[in-house]
């Protein structure tokens, strides 16, 4: 018997429109307590102001927010037993470290005693112990960024929402703090909602990841769910590298349909959804699950190697179909094809998703 998650925040049906334009558009989401939420989208999707429907900062034209039993709506944002944490970090360059992470707790009641033993409980967590007197401008970008991580734990939130929290790192920091960042959210196992716009991010850190298109919530599930199985052409673009190729349903035998493709045909594991033969399909090929060998004469779907991109621990090949099709194919390093080279395509059944025009 499936027992049922529990549910700490619950947004229903919720729509925030300025005038005439929709920038969140009738959203429906569960968060799990201790589940750690990613929000992933282009800019101008929704997402962030999702964040601030939540955290108290806008007013929902429409919808509900309960946290347990709570209305959110019912509550002002100082109320509200969540946090924000803001891309800027929003530090007081005139207060010490100590001070901003302590910022606030003495209006919740908090004695002095109090207000210093928390402060120094949560510069260990975000190791910045010996940092409290310390200015902001002294901080490099990842310490700012930890000061201000602590400085929005200090009352002990519920949920705590983040808005591209490591936007303002550089590349090698970012990819660090990412894994420091799921670290302390598991030790806290406080929930975590995260807006990101990038896909690696958000697959690195992520229990579940949310996409956003158009002020809607267009899938959500596990990063393995989204890149395995997208609902539509977009979630797939959006979360890797991937061939999308048109084609026709062909027929359905056992545990697969047979894809027309106007380079030949091949076939793709059977999804939940009964495709009707002659229909218009798209098919979502991974570059990392298309094999390529010798070709021989018997060989069924063969292309030439058009180009060859060396990155490391991988290469990648463009490879020419028989129409004219080019997909792309990500291979191990010691894969040795030059362009030039005629290759048998293979393409593993499972390892494509089948997905409406």
């Amino acid at each position: 018997m499936t027992v049922p998650t529990p549910t700490l925040l619950r947004i229903a049906g919720l729509t925030k429109r300025f005038g005439a334009f929709t920038a969140v558009d009738d959203v429906s989401l569960d968060l799990a307590p201790g589940e750690f939420v990613c929000l992933l989208g282009p800019s101008g999707c929704g997402k962030s102001t999702l964040l601030r429907l939540v955290a108290g900062f806008e007013a929902p034209t429409s919808g509900t927010i309960h946290l347990g039993a709570d209305d959110l709506a019912a509550l002002p944002a100082h109320r509200r037993p969540v946090n924000m944490m803001f891309q800027s970090y929003v530090l007081f360059p005139h207060l010490s470290v100590g001070r901003n992470v302590g910022y606030g707790l003495k209006g919740l009641g908090f004695g002095r005693g109090a207000i210093a033993e928390r402060i120094a409980t949560l510069l260990r967590l975000v190791r910045l112990e010996g940092f409290e007197a310390r200015l902001p401008e002294t901080l490099s970008g990842g310490q700012r960024q930890r000061v201000a991580l602590a400085r929005a734990l200090a009352r002990e939130p519920r949920v705590l929402l983040l808005d591209e929290p490591l936007g303002a790192l550089d590349r090698a920091l970012r990819e660090e703090t990412q894994g420091e960042l799921r670290a302390l959210q598991r030790r806290l196992g406080t929930s975590f909602v995260v807006v990101t716009h990038d896909a690696g991010e958000a697959m690195t850190m992520a229990d579940r990841i949310g996409v956003m298109r158009g002020g809607r919530l267009v899938q959500i599930g596990t990063p393995a769910d989204l890149y395995e199985r997208p609902a539509d052409r977009f979630v797939a673009a959006l979360l890797g590298d991937v061939n999308l190729v048109d084609g026709r349903i062909a027929g359905r035998g056992e545990g697969a349909h047979r894809v027309e493709a106007g380079f030949g045909p091949f076939d793709v594991a059977t999804s939940d959804r009964a495709w009707a033969e002659g229909e218009a399909v798209v098919v979502a090929l991974r570059p990392e699950r298309i094999d390529l060998a010798q070709a021989d004469p018997a060989t069924r779907l063969s292309g030439t190697v058009a180009d060859r991109t060396y990155l490391g621990d991988r290469i990648r090949y463009g490879v020419r179909l028989s129409d004219g099709t080019l997909i792309r194919v990500m291979r191990p390093a010691a894969s040795a094809f030059v362009p030039g080279d005629t290759v048998a395509v293979d393409i593993d059944p499972r390892a494509a998703a089948i997905l409406p025009p």
